[in-house]
């Protein structure tokens, strides 16, 4: 057997393609758990959690302070008289369809896979998407202060309008109400909708693989159904006289852009042929496979086998090719 068979008996293994095409196998092969590697995750993104407490922090403080109080005079009353109506989707509702339903899915994942890496940071990148999107929301609720669309009401709920000499509302009403009125733009519960809502709605789109180019379009109506819901919360919010139809539409755009950006720091894009699983996975993957493989001498086998005795083959093969070289036919 010549060295050059030898060598040809141990190809170097191609990880990526074994990634891409035998995905149980790959999943197989991980084993990390919340018990066996879940600790030393959570400590290897301990700044990560610290800066969501930050941010729990600063949109605690949003809400507190007022916002901008505009000028409304009485000619602007014409589109903000429409009436006081309660909330179809109420706001304690939002963090449970928009947060804990995501994050129930996700461990439904980790009770197929056992994989410690999808979960933390499907969780964790839930959690900055919807953090991120809510202050920078209600930062412009504060920084604009557009009034809604129920305004008149707010301000004078006796119906009696009253204004000073430059023309702007003297409100007699509630003052939690006035507050709130002066929150129109964007739309929260429509931004809080589109970041946690649209992060799983990329969150599954990789898993279930919906764009690998099989035709598979059923795979869509799962992929879209957290997105329609989402619209539906927006729909409820003109319908509800707490928002004009330009709220609406920024916070959607806002919610879903930064739920896309979230995502995208822990995942590959859906599309991709490794979009079933985060960075993290693969990374951990490679480490194992390359910490169980074991490098191969080349020349020491060769010599190995130019010192066998019966190796007479392949020592006229070398002689004739150092003759070569040394002749300069080669």
């Amino acid at each position: 057997m010549g060295w050059r068979d030898m060598i040809s008996f141990c190809p170097t293994p191609n990880f990526r393609n074994m990634f891409q095409g035998r995905q149980d196998e790959a999943e197989l092969r991980c084993g990390h758990t919340i018990k066996s590697h879940g600790a030393e995750l959570a400590r290897n993104h301990k700044h990560d959690w610290l800066i969501l407490l930050l941010l729990l922090v600063i949109e605690i403080i949003l809400n507190i302070i007022h916002p901008f109080y505009r000028f409304v005079g009485k000619d602007m009353m014409t589109d903000l008289k429409y009436p006081m109506k309660d909330n179809t989707v109420p706001m304690w509702a939002v963090p449970l369809y928009a947060v804990l339903l995501p994050i129930a899915i996700f461990l439904l994942f980790y009770i197929r896979r056992k994989d410690v890496y999808d979960l933390h940071h499907g969780i964790l990148g839930l959690l900055f998407a919807v953090l991120i999107t809510a202050i920078l929301t209600d930062a412009i609720k504060d920084a604009v202060g557009r009034p809604r669309p129920d305004f008149f009401w707010r301000c004078f709920p006796d119906g009696k309008d009253e204004y000073d000499r430059w023309g702007n509302v003297v409100c007699h009403g509630k003052e939690s109400d006035i507050k709130e009125g002066h929150k129109s733009f964007p739309s929260g519960h429509t931004s809080w909708s589109f970041a946690g809502l649209g992060f799983l709605s990329l969150y599954l789109s990789g898993k279930m693989k919906a764009f690998d180019r099989s035709g598979h379009v059923a795979k869509l109506c799962i992929v879209f159904l957290p997105i329609l819901s989402a619209c539906l919360v927006g729909v409820s919010r003109v319908d509800d006289y707490w928002h004009h139809w330009q709220d609406v539409f920024a916070g959607g755009v806002l919610g879903l852009v930064v739920a896309t950006f979230c995502y995208l720091q822990f995942f590959p894009p859906p599309y991709h042929t490794e979009g079933w699983g985060p960075y993290a996975y693969f990374r951990a993957l490679e480490q194992i496979n390359n910490s169980n493989s074991q490098p191969v001498n080349v020349v020491g086998m060769a010599v190995q086998v130019v010192n066998q005795p019966n190796s007479n083959v392949d020592d006229q093969i070398l002689s004739s090719t150092y003759d070569a070289m040394e002749s300069g036919k080669t």
